[in-house]
């Protein structure tokens, strides 16, 4: 068997697909992780903040490639997940409420069993806020001599909104659910998982959770309180 049918091979499999599913999962978890640092950089300095975006912006052709390989993470999750649901669905065609889990303690929640929808509201939030933010309005400043984009402004702009500020609440809500079960599900399908760590995999996951969630629910209720602005 040649490398590209043990590829195929891997791709299609039951595990295979769980191993992607669980190694993309969590490079998007890094990603948003990093995501939510960089925001909370506006709560202490605007200049700041559109400095750290300018950096990034002039990072070039890296900038370009590390966009490159997160779109190509949310492609393969996104698809493998789906799969992965509709495969579910033909092999145990019962309502996913219906369904229990094996074993004691329970890992079964509201968390597990929303995870498809959760992702697609997130998938659909995704697509707004790049057309909000990164191919939204584009405002000028100067910050010690140099030209760039006054992101902090647009932030600010659309968070004093309150239909987009809580319709953002609402979404990273759903990111909290979906990292719940989806970091500890991530390091069961890589096969990191025994008896021993899988209590404390279980709390690192909902803590990580909590953390990122309520990370990116700072900024805007800042802003939309009138801390920041």
């Amino acid at each position: 068997m040649n490398d590209r049918a043990i590829i195929i091979k891997f791709y299609n499999s039951s595990l295979g697909k769980k191993i992607i599913t669980g190694v993309t999962g969590l490079g998007l978890s890094l990603f948003v992780l990093f995501h939510m640092t960089g925001n909370l950089v506006l709560l202490t300095d605007s200049e700041a903040y559109n400095q750290l975006a300018h950096f990034l912006n002039s990072l070039g052709i890296l900038l370009y490639l590390v966009e490159f390989i997160l779109l190509g993470l949310v492609v393969f999750h996104v698809a493998i997940a789906i799969s992965i649901q509709i495969n579910k669905q033909q092999a145990r065609p019962l309502n996913y409420e219906q369904i229990t889990s094996i074993g004691n303690p329970s890992k079964q929640s509201i968390s597990s069993r929303t995870m498809i929808f959760t992702g697609l509201i997130l998938l659909v939030f995704l697509v707004f806020h790049l057309l909000t933010f990164k191919f939204g309005t584009y405002y000028s400043t100067v910050i010690n001599g140099v030209e760039m984009r006054d992101l902090a402004r647009l932030v600010i702009e659309k968070f004093q909104s309150p239909v987009y500020t809580f319709s953002y609440v609402g979404v990273m809500i759903f990111l909290g659910f979906h990292l719940r079960h989806g970091v500890w599900s991530a390091f069961q399908s890589i096969g990191a998982m025994n008896a021993r760590f899988s209590p404390l995999i279980y709390t690192f996951a909902l803590i990580l959770a909590v953390l990122i969630s309520g990370g990116f629910l700072v900024l805007p209720l800042a802003i939309y309180g009138g801390i920041i602005g």
